[in-house]
Formats: structure tokens, C-alpha cells, sequence
């Protein structure tokens, strides 16, 4: 990245007070951050344990109950098929174990036997009927009164809830031991939760499974009672980033965990940004920084014991940063104040002494660079090298400006736009060129001597400026010959119509100008067109490159601005011309020539204008394609006849007819050969 001077010489000024002042308050700033995060560390470090603590002692709590409920059914205190003593069983634990949720008891047959915590003041009791689909379900309520649980009421309903189905019944069913499950699906509907369960075997039978599960309701209801800084959070969250607990203090078994909570998406972000740093499965705590909507936060994520989940402390960066941060916006006011008022001072100084007579200078040196050697000045100054600069780069332009008529300027602009590097080698494009001769040259030229050469110029300025006005770019002069190309260096999609209408305004040009030969005659042109894929680039040595094209297309257009001569006409195409142009032109198609050097023939065409500017097909057109279509059929005394009606027809007469009218009758003379195709041969170049 540049900058302008002026602001270079504001920084110099400036430079020595902001490095000073940054450096203080960088200092003080790397102290308050180590500060923070210390404190943020041990604070994360406590929540952590606590949460460890609770988890453990839920874990305990739970284990207890299963040991209890389990050994009841093993010694047959309690018998696993007599559903009071079951019901009071569970009641009475559940009671006992404030962080347990429900107890459970499925059979093989799909009965269900559960005691549920309704909060902190009531239980219910439900029991599912074996059966498939929809099954009776009982539920009785029970509400607390002092501390003994006292029967409310009883309902009766229907359910399709099958311990059966559900993972923690199948897998203990099939094992000697027991195992902790995730749940989400209750006989009281949807729940995070989770469950410790096991099998129940009685005299070597598979009774049933005992579950023990703990709503994780409990567990937010824990972290509500931490404390993460002022404006902190805490939660447990997932492998996927789903919420386990999140801090509420009224969540339990019939409330809800609130998960509109400010802080939880900032936890649900920081896990998902963090996958790919923290390894969960190692064991190992990580602390981060995320920011989001503006507000950065200190985020510390602990892998808990329970597989896949990961405890996340949230603490605002500006609880232990704010003060410093206000702090340092006061210095920094101050400090701006003063670093403005220097700033304009030096700007000032840099703007009068130095940075309007450099950008004068530079403006001068992009005129060169554009090769627009005729507009630049010189421009003094009070600083002698800013004004030797000015004086060298004046004197540099003059001194291009004596070359410039010898290179084509225009090609020189544009590559210089386009940053092309003047070094061997070219590349292959779809092209269109055009060669422009003067009909007549060597005579003209004999008979004027050297009165030849104002009449040149003033003919290559007339091809030359149509040629630039038309999207082209002029290659080379070859005598009396202007060669042209269009489609590079840069890239033009209509190259071949562009082509053509310079071709017609060049025409045109001869005439408006009043450029004559030595007879008062205007100059009469002869322009050949061919469009194809043509290699174009810098060729030439190492000490001299020209910027050109070359290929088979380029010959043929020479060719064919020769053969104009044979025909008679003044501006002839290709075939390939006349495809991409396609109905935008005008034009006759003319013969089957075989250029010289080609043994193949290929369609040729005069072009007589642009669709729009013309007033359209003339009726000497259709007779002379009426006598081609006759000439190739071998019908020569009806081709004779259509090109005799084409060149009455056309005012002055039309030399492609007379010429075509000979052919036919050297034809009738010599009749060709059975393998005859029509297709003429041009004899010279």
C-alpha cells in the first residue's frame, strides 16, 4: 500500500510521540490482560470443581439408588411382580434422593412400573399395561404434606410408550451389568435426561430392567446458583453443540430449562468455532476468546466426566477490563487531541512545500506514461529537486516525442494500459486483419517523384485514423500497404464487423478528405479482410521486437486485398469474415478462389456495406448470384446471360460480371473437365 506525502511526513512528525505513548500503554495494557486471564483461569478453574462435585454426587446419589432398589428385588424384600410394595419402594426413594427424577421397572412382556418427581412437592406414580400399540396407562398423583407423600388422584389413559423399544431396556437386557444412557424420551413425554440402568435377575431369570434417571432439569438448577463474575454464565453443552443444563433456577421436572438466555448462543458459537482446537477426548481443559456482535468474552471450555459433554464458562472481557479500557480512552483522547493539532500543522507544511509541486510532477510522469508527450509542462519550485525533476522529465518528453512518429502510438498506449511486458512470444487469438493498398501505386508513383510523399501522409492519416476510431490496431506500413488487425491486445467479440466498418469508412474517408491522385481522381483503394485464429505477440530479437500478427489468416488477407485487381472491386472478405459478421454486413458473394499458394478454394465475397446503412439487396446482386449458380452448373450460356442484366444493371458498370462473363466463354470454347468444381486459381499474389 502507497500513501501520499503528505501524510508520509505528518507520520514522520508524529511518529516519535506515538511510539512513546503506544509503548507505555501496551505495557500497561499486557498487565491488565495477564491480570485477567489469571483470574478468569482460577474462576473457571472453581466452577469447574463445583460442577465436577455435582455431577459426582448426582452420580453417587444415583448408584445408591440402584444398589438399594436392586438388592430389595434380588432378596426378595420386594417381589418384582407385587406392584404396591414396588410403588412404595420407589416413592420412598425418590423422596430420599433429591437429585434422582424417576425410578423405573420394565418387564420382558412391555409393562412399565415408574415413579415420577413432579418438582419439589409431588410425585406420580404410572403403570403401562403389557401390550402392543396403544396400552392402558394408569397414572396416580401424589402431593406433599409436611414430609410424607399423600395419595391426590388417579386418571386413566392410553399410551404407545414401550420400555421395550427404548435403548437403555434392549442393551441391559443383554448385559450382566449396568450401564448410564442418554434419554430424551419419557413416559411423560420429552426430556434431556439421563438414566442408570440394569438388570434385574431372580433365581437365574431375567425379570426386568431397573432404571434410575436424573432429568437434567436438576442439574441446571445447580448452575443458576453459580456465580461466573457479574455478568458471566455457565453451561453444559454437547458434542454438537446442543444444550445439556443451562442456568435456571426454577427448571425441575415440570418446568422447562429457559433456553432464551442471552449468553447461550455465545456458548453454542465458541464450542462450534473452538472444534477443531479443543480435544474433548483428551481430557484437557481450553480457554479461547470470541467475539460476538462487538462484545468479546473470556470462554474456558472443561470435558466432564459424562462422555461428550463439555462445561462452558462465559465471563464478559470488560468485567476485568472495563476500567482499563476507560482509562486509556482518556489518555487516548488526549493523546489524539495533540496528534491532531501536529498532524494539520505538518499536512500544512508537507501540502505548501512539498506535496502540490510532487503531485504537479507526477501528473506530468503519467503523461508520459499515457504517451501524451504533447501536454507536458515544467513547474517550478522552491526545493531545487523537486524542480530539476520537473525540468528532467519536460526534457524526457521532448525527447520522445521525436520517436513517437516512427512506432504506432496507440499500440504503445495500450499496452502500456493493459501492463503488457515488451518480451518474446505471443499467443493465439480469433483475429480479424485487413490489408489497405493504393490501386495503381507504381505508376502514381513514378509520375508524382517525390510530390508522393504528401499524398501519403495524408492517405495513411485518413486509413490510420478510421483504423484507431474503429477499435483497431494499426500494424505496419509496407509501402503504399496499411496493415491492420483487430481482436488484440485487446479482446474485441465483434472483431470482424468492426473490421468492416472501418473498411467502409476508410472508403468513405478518401472521398470526404478529397484525397486525389495526379488526375483530380479520388485515390482509388483496394482493402482485403480475413478473420481466423492468428498468432499475435512480440516477434522479432532480443534488441528489436514489433508487436504483429502472423498466420495462414493474415496471408490469405493479403491475397485477397490482391485479387482485388483481378475482380475489379475494391473490398473484399473472407469467408470466415463474412460467418462472423453474419447479417450485420451487406455484401455478394463473388467466386471460389484458390489464393495464390493454397490449392484449396474458399469462398470470397465483396463487401458492399452494413446492414442499416445500406439501402439493402439491389437487383444486379441477385442476377449476378443467379449467373454464379448457372456457372457452376455448367449452364454457361444462362450464366452469361445474368451477368450480362448484373453489369447493365449496376450504374458504371460491374467488373466481377465482365469478368465472369469471359469464364463462361472460354467454358463454351474449352469445356472444363468432368471433375470441374468451379473454383478459380489466382495466378499471382
Amino acid at each position: 500500500m502507497r500513501i501520499g506525502i503528505r501524510l508520509a511526513v505528518s507520520v514522520l512528525v508524529l511518529l516519535s510521540i506515538a511510539v512513546s505513548a503506544f509503548g507505555v500503554h501496551f505495557l500497561w495494557w499486557r498487565t491488565a490482560q495477564e491480570t485477567s486471564q489469571t483470574l478468569a483461569k482460577t474462576i473457571n478453574e472453581q466452577i469447574a470443581s463445583a460442577v465436577g462435585k455435582e455431577l459426582f454426587s448426582i452420580t453417587i446419589e444415583t448408584t445408591s439408588a440402584f444398589i438399594a432398589a436392586r438388592a430389595l428385588f434380588i432378596r426378595h424384600v420386594v417381589e418384582t411382580d407385587d406392584v404396591d410394595k414396588r410403588e412404595l419402594t420407589f416413592l420412598s426413594l425418590l423422596q430420599s434422593q433429591p437429585s434422582i427424577s424417576w425410578i423405573a421397572f420394565g418387564t420382558p412382556d412391555g409393562a412399565l412400573s415408574a415413579a415420577h418427581k413432579l418438582g419439589d412437592n409431588g410425585a406420580e406414580i404410572f403403570n403401562i399395561a403389557a401390550g402392543a400399540g396403544q396400552v392402558a396407562q394408569e397414572i396416580e398423583t401424589y402431593r406433599l404434606v409436611g414430609r410424607d407423600l399423600q395419595f391426590e388422584s388417579r386418571r386413566f389413559t392410553t399410551t404407545s410408550y414401550k420400555a421395550t423399544e427404548q435403548e437403555w431396556f434392549k442393551e441391559s437386557m443383554q448385559s450382566d451389568g449396568w450401564s448410564w444412557f442418554n434419554l430424551t424420551k419419557l413416559p411423560a413425554g420429552e426430556r434431556l435426561a439421563v438414566t442408570l440402568a440394569g438388570p434385574i435377575v431372580v433365581n437365574q431369570e431375567r425379570r426386568g430392567v431397573l432404571s434410575i434417571v436424573v432429568e437434567l432439569t436438576r442439574v441446571s438448577r445447580f448452575l443458576a446458583e453459580i456465580k461466573a463474575g457479574k455478568s458471566g454464565a455457565v453451561f453444559i453443552l454437547d458434542r454438537d453443540s446442543r444444550v445439556i443444563a443451562a442456568p435456571d433456577a426454577d427448571a425441575d421436572e415440570i418446568n422447562a430449562v429457559m433456553t432464551n438466555q442471552p449468553l447461550l448462543p455465545v456458548a453454542m458459537n465458541a464450542l462450534k468455532q473452538s472444534a477443531g482446537d479443543y480435544a474433548q477426548e483428551k481430557g484437557d481443559a481450553y480457554r479461547t476468546r470470541f467475539v460476538q456482535q462487538g462484545q468479546a468474552y473470556d470462554i474456558n471450555l472443561t470435558p466432564l466426566t459424562f462422555s461428550g459433554w463439555t462445561l462452558v464458562t462465559i465471563i464478559p472481557e470488560s468485567e476485568f477490563l472495563g476500567p482499563v479500557a476507560a482509562t486509556i480512552r482518556q489518555l487516548v483522547f488526549v493523546l489524539g487531541f495533540l496528534v491532531v493539532a501536529a498532524s494539520l500543522l505538518s499536512a500544512w507544511l508537507a501540502q505548501r512545500l512539498i506535496a502540490a509541486p510532487l503531485i504537479k510532477v507526477v501528473d506530468e510522469i503519467k503523461r508520459v506514461e499515457r504517451f501524451e508527450l504533447d501536454q507536458v509542462q515544467r513547474h517550478s519550485s522552491r526545493l531545487d529537486e523537486i524542480n530539476n525533476l520537473s525540468g528532467a522529465i519536460a526534457d524526457m518528453a521532448t525527447g520522445l516525442s521525436a520517436f513517437r512518429k516512427y512506432i504506432p502510438a496507440d499500440l504503445v498506449r495500450r499496452l502500456l494500459s493493459e501492463g503488457t511486458e515488451a518480451k518474446l512470444g505471443g499467443t493465439v487469438r480469433p483475429m480479424t486483419v485487413m490489408f489497405v493498398d493504393i490501386a495503381g501505386f507504381t505508376g502514381l508513383s513514378e509520375r508524382l517523384g517525390d510530390r508522393i510523399i504528401p499524398l501519403l501522409s495524408r492517405y495513411f492519416g485518413a486509413i490510420s485514423a478510421e483504423v484507431q476510431a474503429h477499435g483497431g490496431t494499426i500494424d505496419k506500413f509496407i509501402g503504399d500497404a496499411v496493415m491492420a488487425f483487430w481482436g488484440a491486445p485487446a479482446a474485441n467479440p465483434d472483431h470482424a464487423l468492426a473490421c468492416c466498418r472501418a473498411a467502409l469508412a476508410s472508403q468513405r474517408a478518401i472521398v470526404d478528405q478529397e484525397i486525389c491522385d495526379d488526375s483530380g481522381a479520388p485515390l482509388q483503394i483496394r482493402i482485403g479482410i480475413n478473420s481466423g485464429d492468428i498468432l499475435v505477440g512480440n516477434i522479432g530479437s532480443d534488441v528489436r521486437l514489433n508487436y504483429t500478427a502472423i498466420g495462414d489468416a493474415v496471408n490469405v488477407a493479403s491475397r485477397l486485398e490482391g485479387a482485388n485487381k483481378q475482380y475489379g472491386t475494391q473490398i473484399m472478405i473472407g469467408e470466415e469474415t463474412r460467418r462472423l459478421a453474419g447479417s450485420r454486413v451487406y455484401v455478394r458473394e463473388l467466386d471460389r478462389l484458390a489464393v495464390y499458394g493454397r490449392a484449396a478454394g474458399s469462398t470470397i465475397y465483396e463487401l458492399l456495406g452494413i446492414a442499416g446503412e445500406h439501402a439493402g439487396p439491389e437487383a444486379w446482386v441477385s442476377r449476378y448470384e443467379a449467373g454464379l449458380a448457372a456457372y457452376r452448373s455448367r449452364d454457361f450460356s444462362g450464366a452469361i446471360r445474368c451477368f450480362e442484366e448484373a453489369d447493365a444493371g449496376r450504374a458504371g458498370g460491374d467488373p466481377p460480371s465482365r469478368l465472369m462473363i469471359e469464364r463462361s466463354q472460354d467454358a463454351i470454347a474449352t469445356p472444363p473437365e468432368a471433375g470441374w468444381t468451379g473454383v478459380s486459381v489466382a495466378g499471382t499474389k
